[in-house]
């Protein structure tokens, strides 16, 4: 059986990060939903997105279907799968129980399509209407919005820590290390927790990855995720419910947080109920408030509908798509959006939208060179001995020439 994970129509209320990955590859709990689906299902997946997108996806099934080259028995159907709902084994036993021309839904929501049809992004809409429906009847969760990354992520953390942990055995504690609710804490071999720190896992599970180092004095209360090769520097406070993804470095104050990957928030200053992308950095003293003034609902800047709408969250801070970074001392107010590739520095906050490849802040902002942000990018991705390749060049090409229009309209309002 071949599956293809695909985006449906929330990615539009998922930038900026939908502007650089499948919703597939969002992380939210221990996993992306991609390394979700794939643990349930057992099996690698495919995926189908804007094609702009499409390059960096390399698999070999999609693009044998979208050319029309089946290298399998006709009567074999792909099963395609909505990457934005969280996968459960239950979601997992009605999806490899559909046959061919049936779609599982609940309510309005695609979970998932068998059908041998050849079906591409923009005909994904049109190619499963004419399928079966078949009604799950238990409960869907999936990502709508942005803000659903960070409020979503606690209950993830949980329900990922069962999965993950399941069948192994935690690496030891080390004995200077203080702890509740030891039980619910779990340690991968290679792990390094050093002296001081204390670990509260009575309210959530701590998981602690692979090569994960957590320095002298920091301070966690649960749920918490350290992934893989993730550094929480010393003194850090991490409260729950936050994830800090793959390489990423964190320290000073965390709360509800989501990391991506690889991203950087390494030095003193706060932030609470947020998500920072791959490849960001915060600089020193960075702080983002995450409740206005008169407790009132926050509202942030919706890119597709180019409008403000409201998350119905008293607490919502700052989201931080891909490559973006700011200066040292930068304070972010209360529900602020931040596309990719922009560089923040200067006094006062920002404003609380600021577009893609954008160079400034308050005092002004001007566009930044696409050459100047790809050089960028390959110098902090050659720290981690990786670089831009052509599709990812393209795609960044793509989102500068997409992204124009809103830089147009932000100098104009200055």
């Amino acid at each position: 059986m071949s599956y293809i994970l695909f985006d449906d129509n929330s990615r539009h209320n998922l930038l900026p990060f939908a502007h650089t990955r499948a919703i597939a590859d969002i992380r939210c709990g221990i996993y992306t939903m991609r390394e979700r689906w794939e643990e349930m299902l057992r099996s690698k997946t495919d995926t189908l997105t804007e094609n702009y997108l499409q390059g960096i996806y390399t698999s070999n099934h999609l693009n044998d279907v979208l050319e029309k080259v089946y290298g399998m028995p006709a009567n074999i159907a792909t099963i395609y799968i909505n990457g934005s709902v969280f996968a459960t084994a239950d979601l997992a036993k009605a999806i490899n129980k559909l046959k061919e021309g049936q779609k599982l839904v609940n309510g309005a929501v695609v979970i998932a399509a068998s059908t041998e049809d050849t079906i591409t992004y923009s005909s994904f809409s049109s190619s499963i209407e004419k399928l079966e429906a078949v009604n799950y009847e238990g409960e869907v969760k999936k990502l709508n919005n942005i803000w659903d990354i960070f409020s979503m992520n606690g209950e993830a953390i949980k329900e990922d820590f069962t999965v993950i942990t399941k069948g192994k055995k935690s690496a030891a504690l080390p004995a200077h290390v203080i702890v509740t609710g030891k039980d619910n804490i779990f340690i991968e071999e290679g792990a390094k927790v050093y002296a001081g720190c204390i670990i509260n896992a009575e309210n959530g599970p701590v998981y602690i990855g692979k090569d994960v180092e957590v320095l002298e004095g920091t301070m966690m209360r649960g749920p918490i995720a350290l992934c893989e090769s993730a550094v929480v520097k010393m003194g850090a406070k991490l409260y729950g419910a936050t994830t800090i993804g793959p390489g990423c470095k964190v320290g000073g104050e965390i709360n509800n947080v989501v990391f991506f990957a690889n991203s950087n928030k390494a030095h003193d200053g706060y932030l609470g109920n947020a998500v920072i992308g791959d490849w960001c950095n915060l600089g020193a003293d960075t702080n983002c408030s995450n409740l206005k003034n008169n407790y009132d609902e926050v509202k942030i800047w919706n890119e597709h509908t180019n409008k403000s709408v409201s998350t119905g969250l008293t607490f919502c801070g700052l989201f931080m798509g891909d490559h973006s970074k700011c200066a040292i001392n930068t304070s972010f107010n209360t529900g602020t959006v931040v596309g990719v590739s922009s560089n923040i520095f200067g006094n006062g906050f920002p404003e609380k939208f600021v577009p893609s490849f954008c160079w400034g802040g308050s005092e002004g902002m001007t566009t930044y060179s696409i050459d100047r942000a790809m050089e960028t990018a390959n110098r902090m991705m050659g720290r981690r001995d990786k670089q831009l390749n052509e599709a990812d060049k393209k795609m960044f090409a793509h989102i500068f020439e997409q992204t124009a229009e809103q830089r147009k309209i932000f100098a104009s309002s200055k």
